[in-house]
């Protein structure tokens, strides 16, 4: 039998479909509080999709000036996170936010100000690194504590904690309808021309830009997510620029990171990164993102990234684009506002057993862990 395929039963206490970072976390902890679990994936591997395709940034909290909540709470599960993971953390850079001087929604006294009302370390940039900025459109620039994650060894790490803790996952299988039972749901599984029925007393949803696709098979309630085609260009940085990260603050500007699972950087903007967007809206047709990230055939904006990029750090223009990473990135609508990243963790209208869940950071798994624990002493 292939990797990832077992028999499936007819019953389970929890089933959790999509196997991103977030439900493969969620199957775990909930088959470690003693829960049989089954987790359905549809794709060749798990954490394969927008798990791999992003930043890779693990948030202190200076991201998210405009939301002091997000930003305490980053900067609480920072430490949190790292300790829990050091083995898929990387630290072997420098990281650098300056603030522009135009177009800002803060200023750099502002900005540090804010950092150590968080409580988030933050020191002047030294003279040697400050000169790779440029200073007429550059208010000031900081020296911060933010790290990365590498993305292959965080899923070879969550497909050995899976399978430790008992969790059963399929890949290659697709979540078709969900049902109401008296027992709580029942979930058809398809793999191929096969197709199984399984219920259980819980189902998570965790499909992120498919949340809706999912749920709206019973008539369960639209939530109004938005949704962005991405492109994450990959680039090799010069030499100068080869062990540090960069972020400009805070408006149409850039960050540039490195990406540990393929020993590049990328750089990403956000006039440029995202091509175009769409909204799940009630009583609309839904569009199936999967399938507009394969049909349209985007066009890379690598040229313009590049090109504004080095108005401010003029070595930039010294990258040479390898290739762009494409995903589709779901957003709240909570996010457009105020730049928070709140979670997603919602009980269906419909089938009381049947919970959504999505997050916007990697972190904000300890604000899911939170949920789950409240349901579990539920009973």
């Amino acid at each position: 039998m292939p990797e990832g395929e077992i028999a499936i039963s007819d019953s389970y206490d929890c089933v959790v479909i999509g196997g991103g970072f977030y439900g493969c976390s969620v199957a775990e902890y909930l088959a470690t509080a003693g829960k049989e679990v089954l987790l359905v994936e549809k794709g060749e591997r798990l954490m394969a999709r927008a798990s791999f395709t992003n930043q890779a940034r693990v948030h202190k909290g200076y991201h998210y000036p405009r939301s002091i909540l997000t930003s305490l709470r980053s900067s609480l599960n920072f430490e949190r996170f790292v300790d829990e993971f050091s083995d898929c953390i990387v630290k072997d850079f420098r990281k650098y936010y300056a603030v522009g001087l135009l177009n800002s929604k803060v200023t750099a006294s502002q900005f540090r100000e804010f950092c150590q009302r968080i409580g988030a370390p933050i020191n002047k940039a030294p003279a040697e690194v400050r000169q790779h900025f440029e200073t007429q459109l550059i208010d000031d620039v900081f020296e911060v504590c933010e790290y990365a994650f590498d993305a292959r060894r965080l899923r070879d790490r969550t497909e050995s904690q899976l399978r430790s803790a008992g969790v059963k996952f399929l890949v290659n299988s697709v979540a078709g309808r969900i049902r109401k039972v008296p027992s709580g749901v029942q979930l058809e599984v398809c793999r191929g021309e096969e197709r199984t029925s399984v219920r259980s007393k819980m189902t998570f949803n965790c499909t992120y830009s498919r949340i809706n696709m999912t749920n709206a098979r019973e008539g369960d309630l639209i939530i109004p997510l938005k949704h962005e085609l991405t492109e994450m260009a990959l680039v090799e940085p010069p030499a100068s620029l080869a062990d540090l990260a960069i972020t400009i603050m805070d408006g149409p500007y850039f960050s540039f990171m490195p990406f540990p699972p393929r020993g590049l950087h990328t750089l990403s903007h956000v006039r440029y990164t995202p091509h175009y967007h769409w909204q799940d809206q009630p009583l609309a047709e839904l569009l199936d993102a999967d399938s507009i990230m394969k049909a349209e055939g985007p066009v890379s904006r690598f040229r313009y990234m590049i090109k504004d990029a080095q108005r401010y750090v003029p070595a930039i223009a010294d990258c040479r684009h390898v290739e762009s990473l494409w995903e589709v990135k779901t957003i709240l609508p909570k996010s457009e506002m105020d730049d928070s990243r709140p979670i997603l963790f919602k009980r269906s209208a419909q089938i009381p057993s049947l919970y959504s869940v999505m997050g916007g950071k990697i972190d904000n798994i300890y604000d899911v862990r939170e949920h789950l624990d409240q349901l579990l002493k539920a009973g």
